[in-house]
């Protein structure tokens, strides 16, 4: 029996079901945990379908005011961005520069709005930093769409 045969046999099982997860079904989890978390903080700032909310403008006006982007401009962009590039990353498309913006979305939030949330920061990174490595996978429209 060679070295390999033995340690694949030493291994337990829970590795050995780790070992034989694919990677499309990381990448998928990963999609859809983190379009979540973004989604769903878009919906907070819209009321029906895509209008934004009076409380957005405040918001950008007090606790999220941005240096350089007025607060009216900023509310739209980032309500817009949590509702498209979600939406990207659940259909796998674009997945790349859906993770890019809302990995900048993440480190402007850090730097200019919550730079003590830098654990949760820290989270949605873990997941946006291997879609962006990678793609969406396998189990993506970004691969059907490069495979014609």
């Amino acid at each position: 029996m060679s070295a390999a045969a033995r340690d694949a046999t030493k291994a337990s099982p829970l590795a050995r079901l780790a070992e034989r997860m694919p990677d499309a079904f990381l990448l998928l989890v990963a999609r859809l945990g983190i379009a979540a978390v973004f989604f769903q903080s878009g919906r907070t700032k819209v009321e029906g379908f895509l209008t934004i909310k009076p409380s957005t403008y405040d918001l950008f006006s007090a606790e999220y005011a941005l240096p350089l982007i007025p607060p009216t401009v900023a509310a739209h962009l980032a309500t817009y961005a949590e509702h498209l590039f979600p939406l990207l990353l659940v259909l796998g498309l674009m997945t790349r520069v859906s993770a890019l913006a809302l990995l900048g979305m993440t480190t402007v939030i850090e730097v200019f709005v919550y730079p003590d949330a830098w654990p949760t920061h820290l989270s949605w990174a873990g997941l946006l930093l291997p879609l962006l490595a990678r793609g969406g996978g396998n189990w993506s429209l970004d691969r059907v769409l490069r495979r014609r």
